[in-house]
Parts: structure tokens; C-alpha cells; sequence
């Protein structure tokens, strides 16, 4: 431990020797590179936070002027250049074995942002450990640095592993470089990693200097914390070099299946950022592959795009452009840049795991336009090949490693029928039409983080202008698969009635469930551009839902038909009469509807079997009643009940308030239809088939009564019934022995899985 405090004591005294400028350069070249932005702020923060104000010395002038005049460029090439001019002994510069070993660590840093990489990465470095006190021989260096600030930004899930004994000695190294200034270091993790690990989305964004002094400005869950009231916001996540007026966006579904609630994310960022920089969104579907897209979802997916409100410029699809890309493959193939493949399928993922090139790779530019010709006409020897980019079989990043641009397919297109038998892929036509367009941003969630250098080189080998690349995290709900694939499977399996099963998690499914646009719009943005993985509850997205009908949706009365009770009112009114009340009391736009009184009323059994006799209860609308009688059946359940009006009493004394119908024949059936979720694990792990944890149970009919207003009731329409909660009209009246069909809308509390 001792040579630890050593170390760091060592260290601060490079700290001290630093600016602000330099710390900026830092975090520039961290967001240029595409990594984590926390990730480096950690670093930054932690060379900031024990920062001591002083004249610049000759050194830190040097630096400085060194690094603009130079123009160096990325976070590595620059902490490397930290390392070298440090005067703390062996900080960087050590004998060469040791030096590479250094330079691997700050390049294996970033393998901590990639998420599907982590535990592994975790494991690796904690098994490495099991017999080292620091990462390069005996002492502190600037390698030990990277590697802590790579955990420590990736947040709660650094910490939840850390509380753990799945890594010991990971931890234990952690905890050790963290303990000499475990101030800082804490105030790192709670300032731009979340306050006191509660996973709070926080983002960093460097203010422009103000006079006295340069500062970063810390905004978390879309507030400005620095910011005075009234002052311009600065809480707004940029996009790369945008200029006002020349943003140009896409939304690029595949026509594969509806639009669903991670799709609306994208959507509506494309949007926000459209109308942020007054620029213009496309619509374009990637209809690259005719197995499994048809007309049905283009038109649906259309429709789901007018739901949400996005506002395109155009429609495009990926098949207008099939002649050019197929040019461009050719070119490619002149070029020596691309080449046609017979291998079989196993075995060429076998040897892109491993990094074997293929026997085909080196075949002569003749031999590969020759199979390239058999495979555009679909021939038997044709549809045995598919054509690869030469790109970089040895590189650590696989999607490199020679990916697949063309595949033959003899399947008819939905657009243009049999006029194509070889279908470009997604790595492909994206980077070509991008370009082709004019897209100066295109958003991807981080999913793709991997194969965002592979759409960089195709760019490049195609020779064009690079398209800046915007990532956000994708949006992932409990108890919900968003795989379009695994959909596809309750809908031909019978699960559900279709994609727009209240049960699924496509728009026009939640929309019929009862979900107003304006609260998933709302759920969405909240969120925001956020680069953090978060596994979201339904329970916010009802929530807001419910802020938003509870103020104006009208109020009805219904009784469960089952075990309903009568309860008789000996001094009630013998001839019926009619009332006419307003549908929700606090805003008139409800409406009015027509309430009977008689003196034969229904009750729900639940309530009639909490009450006593002799007790005062109150029914909502009318006013008190005492019940003197309380009727059995044989097996002791409550039948039927007599009582009086008592309407002079105190509604506020009474512990019952009753909801009620008149027993007339013009009371209307209703089926109340609640739903669950379609699986019964909150999430799936990577290697977890979801067909073993199909909810069996996720649908429940409840037959009641209601009020005859309700037959006005139009499909679409959002109501409350007392007591029993919101519901979506989803068939209205028919007839009289047809039902009409309510579906139950969460209104965001705790929902358990049925049983």
C-alpha cells in the first residue's frame, strides 16, 4: 500500500503541472474517437479535482504549445504524450517490454464500453491480477489510470460487481489505486457516473469559457446544474459539426414487422434533432431482404410514423438505389476491394471468429467477375457464393474481418418482383445510401457500436465523404421482447391476435392498450440522446399515461355480473326516475349522461360482503343508506341485501362508498379484458431461450354490467370506471347481446405476472 501513496503522491505532482486546456484536449479526443464519454471524464475529473492553481511553468507551456502546434489527435496518442514528458519515474517510459505492455493496456481500455464485451474484459483483468499488484511491473502507471477510469464509467455496473466476490482481485486493485484519494474519486463517480449510484442519467458538456475562468458544466436528466434561472439552457446534446439548416437525418426500419416502442425512440430523436438544427428527416426502408418484409409493413409502418408525428420530407426505399449499389459492388471488385466467396456458411463464420482468410481471397479480379455474374443471374453455381469486402481479416474488431455484402436470394421482392437475385446487406447498402442521400448524421443505437468502424471503411473504400455517426442507447422495457423475430413467433404461434395485440410492444399494440402518443413521446424524450444502457419499467410509461387521461376522460359506473348482489331500498323511489350528471366533475367537456335511481339496486359482491349490519355506507352520486338486512345463501355467501335511505347523513363518516346501477333492462354487457406481460422473467440473458419462460396466463375477461350512457361509447375511446380504473374502448355497442369489449389500462403501479 505504502508504494501506492507513493506512487500517487508522485503523480499529483505531474497533476499540477496541468490546465484546463489540456483537460479539454482530453475529453475532444475522447468524443472524437467515438468512446465513452464518461469513460474519459472519469479520467478527466480525476486529473481535475486535485488540480492546484498555479502560474503555468515552462513545462506546461511546452505542452501546450507543443500539442496545438502539432495538432495532435485521440485520447491514447495523447495520454501516451503525458506519459512521455512526465518527470514521475517509470510513469510511461520504461524499458521497451514493459513500455509495450503499457501502450496494450491504454489499448484495451475501451473494450469496457462495449457492452456485450465487459464481464469477459472483467474476467480477463481480474485473472490477470490474481498475481500482480499494479498492471505493468511493480509500480503505478499511466495504464493503471485508463483501466480504472474504463470501470468506473460504465457505473452501476461496475459497482454492482464490485459489491460482489465475482472479481476479487480486480476489486482489490480498484479499491487500492481508488484509496488514496477516494474524495476525488467518489465525487467522479457521483458527479458524472450517477449521484451516489442511482443510476441518474448524467451527461458532461464543456460551457464556453466565461471571463474570469473555464469550467464544465454537468447536466443531469436534461437540467443544467451550473445554469441560473432564466439563463439560455445548454442542456442539449449536440450532434457532431452540425450546422443549423443543413442537418440532414434518416429513420431507416426494415419492413420486417410494425413499428415498435424502441423503433419510436429513434424515430423521435431523428425528429428532435430535425427540428433543433432546422434540418429535414427521411424515411427510408431498408427493404434489402424479400424472406421477411412485405407491402403490409411498409403501409403499417407508415401509418405507426403518422401516429407519432414525425414530420419527413420523403420517402425512400434501399431497393430505389439496388442498380447503383450493384455498380458499386462491381467497382469494388475491379478495385481488388471485394471478392466472391463459395465457402460454406459455418465455416466461413469458423474462420472470421479465428481470423483465417479464405481460400477464394486472393482468386484474380476475372475469376471474382465471373462468379459475380453467376450469382446476379441466380445460377446453381451462383447461389453458392456470396461477395465479401477485403478488409481486415486480422483485426481484433470481427466486423472487419471481410463481411458479406452480397447474398443471392431467388425470393420475389414486395417492390419489384423477380428482377433481382442478389440482395445487397444492411453493412452495405447503409454506408452507400447514406452517402448517396446526403445524410449528415446518421443516429444508431449502441448496439452498433462495433460496426461503426466497419461502416467507416466501406465509406472510405467506396470513396466517400464520411457520415458522422451519432449513438444512443436502445431502449429496453421489462418483460418485453422487441426482437422482431421473436414477435413473429407469438403471432404465428397464436399467442397473440396479431401485431397489434395490446400485449406486444409495437406502437398500434400500446396505443390500443390505451396508451396516449403524447405520454410515450414524453416517456421517450425524457430519456433523451443518452449513451447509458437502462432497462426501463412500464410503470413510468403508465404513470404518465395516467397525468395525462385521468384530468378529462369521462367517469362510469359498472358492477361485476358474477355473484353481483341486490340490495333492496325499502323507501328508495318505486318508480324509477332519471338524473342527469356530469361525466367527470372537474371538467366539463366530459359531457353529461343520464343516471337512473330506483329503489332495486346492484352492488359488487366484494363490497356487499365487507359491510355489517345496521352500518351507514354511502352510494357515490345519491347519498346514504343504512343496511338493516343482510340474506344468505346455503352456503353462507351474502344474497341479497335490505336497507333505507338515509340521505340527510354525513357521506364524509361513512368507511363505504359504493359504486351502483339501477336494475333496469337498460343496463348494457361489458367485457373487461385485462392483460399481463407475454414473458415471465424481467430479461432474458444473452444465452436464454425465450420460449421457456412464455407467460401461459396473459389475458383475463371479467363479464360486468353498465350504465346505458355507455353504449355512446366509440371505439378509441378512454374512460374511468369508479373504483375499477381506465379503460380503452376497443368494441363499442353493437346490439344488445354483443358485448362491448373495455380493455384495461395500467395506470402505473406495481404489476405482478398472473398466475
Amino acid at each position: 500500500m505504502g508504494v501506492v501513496i507513493k506512487e500517487l503522491s508522485s503523480f499529483s505532482l505531474l497533476i499540477q503541472s496541468l490546465c484546463y486546456k489540456l483537460l479539454k484536449l482530453f475529453l475532444t479526443a475522447y468524443i472524437l474517437e467515438n468512446f465513452s464519454i464518461c469513460i474519459m471524464s472519469c479520467f478527466v475529473h480525476f486529473l481535475s479535482t486535485i488540480l492546484i492553481t498555479q502560474k503555468k511553468t515552462e513545462c506546461t507551456g511546452m505542452l501546450i504549445q507543443s500539442i496545438f502546434r502539432q495538432r495532435l489527435q485521440g485520447a491514447r496518442v495523447l495520454l501516451r504524450y503525458v506519459g512521455r514528458i512526465a518527470s514521475i519515474p517509470n510513469f510511461y517510459k520504461r524499458d521497451p517490454y514493459q513500455t509495450s505492455q503499457i501502450d496494450e493496456w491504454l489499448d484495451y481500455a475501451p473494450i469496457f464500453d462495449i457492452g456485450s464485451e465487459f464481464e469477459g474484459a472483467c474476467s480477463s483483468v481480474d485473472k490477470y491480477l490474481l498475481q500482480h499488484t499494479f498492471l505493468v511491473g511493480n509500480s503505478l502507471s499511466i495504464a493503471d489510470i485508463a483501466i480504472w477510469a474504463g470501470l468506473a464509467g460504465t457505473g452501476m455496473r461496475w459497482e454492482s460487481l464490485r459489491k460482489s466476490k465475482k472479481y476479487q482481485n480486480l476489486v482489490r486493485w480498484f479499491n487500492s489505486v481508488s484509496a488514496e484519494y477516494d474524495a476525488a474519486l467518489s465525487e467522479v463517480l457521483q458527479t458524472y457516473v450517477g449521484k451516489k449510484g442511482s443510476g441518474k442519467s448524467v451527461t458532461l458538456k464543456l460551457k464556453e469559457p466565461r471571463a474570469s475562468n473555464n469550467q464544465l458544466t454537468v447536466v443531469e436528466n436534461g437540467v443544467n446544474l451550473d445554469e441560473t434561472p432564466g439563463s439560455r439552457s445548454t442542456s442539449e446534446v449536440d450532434l457532431p459539426e452540425a450546422e443549423v439548416g443543413k442537418v440532414k437525418l434518416r429513420f431507416a426500419p426494415e419492413p420486417s414487422g410494425y413499428l415498435h416502442i424502441g423503433h419510436s425512440k429513434a424515430a423521435l430523436l431523428n425528429q428532435y434533432f430535425a427540428e433543433r438544427y432546422k434540418g429535414q428527416v427521411i424515411v427510408r426502408f431498408d427493404d434489402t431482404n424479400p424472406d421477411k418484409e412485405s407491402s403490409e409493413f411498409v403501409e403499417n409502418l407508415l401509418k405507426d410514423i403518422e401516429t407519432l408525428g414525425i414530420k419527413y420530407s420523403i420517402v425512400t426505399h434501399t431497393s430505389d438505389y439496388f442498380p447503383q449499389l450493384i455498380e458499386m459492388a462491381e467497382r469494388l471488385i475491379r478495385e481488388g476491394k471485394a471478392y466472391v466467396d463459395d465457402t460454406p456458411r459455418e465455416q466461413m463464420q469458423h474462420e472470421r471468429m479465428e481470423g483465417i482468410e479464405s481460400r477464394c481471397r486472393n482468386n484474380s479480379v476475372e475469376e471474382n467477375l465471373k462468379l459475380w455474374n453467376e450469382m446476379i443471374v441466380g445460377s446453381v453455381r451462383g447461389l453458392m457464393c456470396c461477395l465479401r469486402g477485403k478488409l481486415d481479416m486480422q483485426d481484433p474488431n470481427k466486423s472487419l474481418r471481410d463481411p458479406v455484402y452480397y447474398r443471392c436470394n431467388l425470393t420475389p421482392h414486395h417492390r419489384i418482383g423477380s428482377k433481382y437475385k442478389v440482395y445487397p446487406t444492411y453493412d452495405f447498402c447503409c454506408p452507400f445510401v447514406d452517402a448517396v442521400e446526403g445524410i449528415t448524421h446518421a443516429l444508431r443505437s449502441s448496439e452498433y457500436h462495433d460496426r461503426n468502424d466497419q461502416y467507416y471503411r466501406i465509406q472510405t473504400d467506396m470513396g466517400f465523404k464520411k457520415v458522422h455517426i451519432y449513438e444512443f442507447s436502445r431502449l429496453n422495457m421489462v418483460y418485453t421482447l422487441l426482437s422482431k423475430r421473436k414477435l413473429l413467433w407469438f403471432v404465428q404461434n397464436g399467442k397473440v391476435e396479431g401485431w397489434d395485440d395490446p400485449r406486444f410492444p409495437t406502437v398500434q399494440g400500446i396505443v390500443r392498450r390505451g396508451l396516449k402518443i403524447e405520454a410515450l413521446i414524453q416517456f421517450i424524450l425524457e430519456q433523451g440522446a443518452s449513451k447509458n444502457l437502462n432497462l426501463m419499467e412500464w410503470d413510468k410509461l403508465w404513470a404518465i399515461n395516467k397525468k395525462i387521461i385521468d384530468p378529462v376522460c369521462p367517469r362510469h359506473t359498472a358492477i361485476i355480473e358474477e355473484k353481483r348482489v341486490l340490495l333492496i331500498l325499502s323507501d328508495g323511489p318505486k318508480d324509477p326516475f332519471v338524473r342527469t350528471l356530469p361525466k367527470h366533475k372537474k371538467y366539463e367537456g366530459a359531457g353529461e349522461k343520464a343516471v337512473s335511481y330506483s329503489n332495486r339496486i346492484w352492488i359488487d359482491y366484494v363490497d356487499a360482503e365487507s359491510i355489517s349490519v345496521n352500518e351507514e355506507v354511502t352510494l357515490k352520486d345519491w347519498g346514504n343508506a343504512i343496511v338493516k338486512e343482510i340474506k344468505k345463501d346455503q352456503d353462507g355467501k351474502v344474497s341479497e341485501l335490505v336497507g333505507v335511505l338515509h340521505l340527510e347523513g354525513n357521506v364524509k363518516k361513512t368507511k363505504l362508498k359504493l359504486t351502483w346501477l339501477s336494475d333496469t333492462n337498460e343496463l348494457v354487457r361489458l367485457n373487461l379484458v385485462e392483460f399481463d406481460y407475454l414473458i415471465m422473467k424481467k430479461k432474458l440473458e444473452e444465452d436464454e431461450d425465450f420460449v421457456d419462460v412464455v407467460n401461459p396466463c396473459t389475458k383475463k375477461e371479467t363479464l360486468a354490467l353498465g350504465e346505458s350512457d355507455m353504449r355512446n361509447l366509440k371505439r378509441g375511446d378512454i374512460i374511468q370506471l369508479e373504483r375499477k380504473g381506465y379503460y380503452r374502448c376497443d368494441v363499442p355497442f353493437i346490439r344488445p347481446s354483443k358485448h362491448i369489449v373495455l380493455f384495461a389500462i395500467p395506470d402505473g403501479k406495481q404489476q405482478t405476472v398472473m398466475k
